[in-house]
């Protein structure tokens, strides 16, 4: 109701629709800090940059904390695992031609305007680095009338970049130009609408012991320390596990570590993620236990109770709906002991409810803050049978 206002201080301004625009801070918090970003307020990518470091992640354990007590449920909550500045790895960049050339980089608050990228605060510097080349390649692809998506994810082997919304009328000279420009700049693999247009390498990211290539456009965690932060979670909530199913497994950012000591049986819907963990693990220095995968909707159809018994734990990280038929199956298992990864404490906390009054014990959670200076934030939580 109060835009860039912090708890407890008193401010004044206009009431529209009842929000105050433009807020004055007549006394301001202790917790106000001055914001790193010039482009603070204008962009949209942040909203938190006034406030300091341990005022948002105190901010951010709260919202599970209210998340898990409107519900009925407390638990021990550890302190924000904060990804720190300039590591976000993965971006997804707005651009539109524009008379001037190309505008590129986060849409502005509240409005479609395309805010520049270049002082990001956020992002890792290999991306803003690369700003330049991505803006020749939308000055190519993008239609005069539509925006381009750019979805950027660094690597180790160079930037992998997919290209969606371009122009329809594309010619070869285009494509060409844009192959051109991924060569130029050294980006491993070029994409358009996730199609391969441009692959000087294998854009590799390793899980574990296994170095693999998402499909083109894939997930990833944003941040290295947040996935490490996860994985570490998990790695505690199933410690001692033979056999662990993982499921919405994506990519296998934690079936593949997880598979260093344990059998996992990774689950998810999308058949080019699985593809992917089967070559990393199939490739995995070092040698990892036995990987299985399945392809199934597990919002659709979850593993039933007598699929689950025989693992000595569950993994499972869903999509911001949660995991509400997936949780009640859970819930009436003999699974020992479940991880559970979400980026949404409102749907995290309703599937929690159902493990607990399944007979589960909330042993603890651990916030992991991937998206510093934004709203958003995730977790890692450990359950076992009571």
């Amino acid at each position: 109701f109060a835009p860039f206002a912090l708890p407890g201080e008193r401010v004044a301004g206009r009431l529209h629709d009842g929000r105050l625009e433009a807020p004055r801070i007549l006394r301001p918090s202790p917790d106000r800090a001055t914001p790193p970003c010039p482009a603070f307020g204008d962009c949209g990518g942040c909203a938190l940059m006034h406030g300091s470091d341990a005022f948002a992640a105190g901010w951010k354990r709260d919202r599970i904390a209210q998340a898990l007590a409107a519900r009925g449920l407390q638990a021990e909550i550890a302190e924000t695992a904060v990804s720190p500045p300039a590591s976000r790895r993965r971006a997804a960049l707005s651009a539109r031609r524009t008379r001037g050339g190309v505008a590129l980089g986060f849409h502005a608050r509240r409005a479609g305007r395309i805010v520049g990228a270049e002082a990001c605060r956020v992002l890792d510097p290999r991306l803003t680095a690369a700003l330049a080349p991505l803006a020749a390649a939308a000055g190519l692809a993008a239609s005069r009338k539509g925006e381009l998506r750019l979805a950027a994810l660094a690597t180790e082997d160079g930037l992998d970049v997919d290209l969606s919304g371009a122009s329809p009328r594309l010619d070869g000279g285009a494509l060409a130009g844009l192959a051109q420009v991924a060569a130029e700049a050294g980006w491993a693999r070029l994409t358009l609408n996730a199609e391969p247009l441009a692959a000087a390498r294998p854009p590799r990211l390793r899980f574990g012991r296994a170095r693999m290539t998402l499909p083109p456009a894939g997930f990833a965690q944003a941040t290295q320390a947040g996935e490490a932060a996860l994985v570490a979670a998990v790695r505690g909530a199933t410690r001692g596990a033979r056999r662990v199913a993982d499921l919405f497994c994506g990519a296998g950012t934690f079936a593949l570590p997880l598979a260093e000591t344990a059998e996992v049986h990774a689950v998810e819907g999308d058949g080019a993620h699985l593809e992917a963990l089967t070559s990393g693990w199939r490739g995995a220095s070092g040698g990892l236990r036995r990987v299985t995968t399945e392809a199934r909707d597990l919002f659709r159809r979850p593993l039933r109770p007598d699929e689950l018994s025989g693992f000595d734990a569950v993994v499972f990280d869903p999509p911001r709906a949660g995991a509400r038929a997936q949780a009640e199956a859970l819930a009436a298992s003999d699974v020992p002991r479940v991880a559970a990864v979400s980026c949404n404490p409102e749907t995290f906390a309703r599937d929690a409810r159902m493990l607990v009054d399944g007979g589960y014990a909330l042993l603890g959670v651990l916030p992991v803050d991937q998206f510093r200076w934004s709203p958003h934030v995730e977790l890692a939580a450990a359950f076992a049978r009571r």
